[in-house]
């Protein structure tokens, strides 16, 4: 694959769902994985298995939203192939309001977060000598197919992925120049324990391997914007552009999300 070239692999959110299966296929001989996440325990059993297939490692707890620490991280890689700004939670209103803690902890994490590592390894990407396709490093921002619907039920986590997709989108255009590349990865249903404790219908569920599989593949065939599977996407679009009453009326039939802790 294309992306036997990466070396160096930055990937936050790394000891669970999504990230977790990223590192797990980006693990192989002379590849070095720099895993971030809260939870340690959990990391460590990651990166070891990172290790057991071959990748050398190191692991960092981090808070993402704490962006002197981020900032650290990164300025800690000697070079950077490519970043995946990973971290992210979820949460819903429980059919209610959705609590004000839980909006900001929401935004905090799904945009302020992925800032603190994006914008630091962007600055370092650009010190960095180019490669033979004229890439000096990419930075993958995880965001997801509800960046295309403003689902009343979820409002705060739409708004945060709709909000980093297009920034990264958006940008792409301009750090090209400096020999940067931004990929917004926009999945559908993955199966996760984030996604486990939802009652609404997920079609086209995909396991967290399937869908780093297609994250790969997707920012080494150079896409601006990797969203899949091609039905859920098209359904998000479809969602996306109804009259902004119908949408509500047809969310109200369905269960809520939970409300979650941060």
């Amino acid at each position: 694959m294309a992306h036997t070239a990466w070396t160096q692999i930055a990937i936050t959110g790394a000891s669970s769902g999504l990230g977790r299966a990223l590192a797990l296929a980006c693990a192989r001989p002379g590849v070095t994985l720099h895993l971030a996440a809260r939870n340690a325990a959990r990391l460590a059993e990651a990166a070891a298995t990172c290790q057991a297939l071959g990748a050398a490692t190191t692991e960092t707890c981090l808070d993402v939203r704490d962006a002197a620490t981020a900032e650290g991280w990164i300025a800690g890689i000697p070079h950077l192939d490519l970043l995946i700004a990973n971290a992210g939670i979820s949460g819903g209103t429980g059919g209610a309001t959705e609590p004000a803690g839980q909006i900001r902890a929401i935004f905090e994490t799904n945009v302020t977060g992925v800032l603190n590592t994006a914008l630091p390894a962007m600055e370092r990407m650009a010190a960095q000598p180019a490669g033979a396709d004229g890439v000096r490093g990419r930075v993958a921002v995880v965001a997801s197919v509800a960046a295309f619907v403003a689902a009343p039920g979820a409002a705060a986590y739409c708004a945060s992925k709709a909000a980093v997709q297009r920034w990264a989108e958006a940008a792409d255009a301009t750090e090209r120049h400096r020999g940067i590349r931004l990929h917004a990865v926009c999945p559908g249903y993955v199966r996760t324990p984030m996604t486990a404790v939802n009652e609404f219908p997920m079609p086209f569920l995909m396991d967290a391997e399937e869908a780093a599989r297609r994250t790969l593949a997707g920012i080494a065939a150079g896409r601006t914007r990797v969203a899949f599977p091609w039905p859920t996407y098209m359904m998000a679009r479809l969602a996306g552009a109804l009259p902004i009453g119908l949408r509500a009326a047809l969310a109200a039939r369905l269960p809520a999300k939970h409300v979650t802790e941060a």
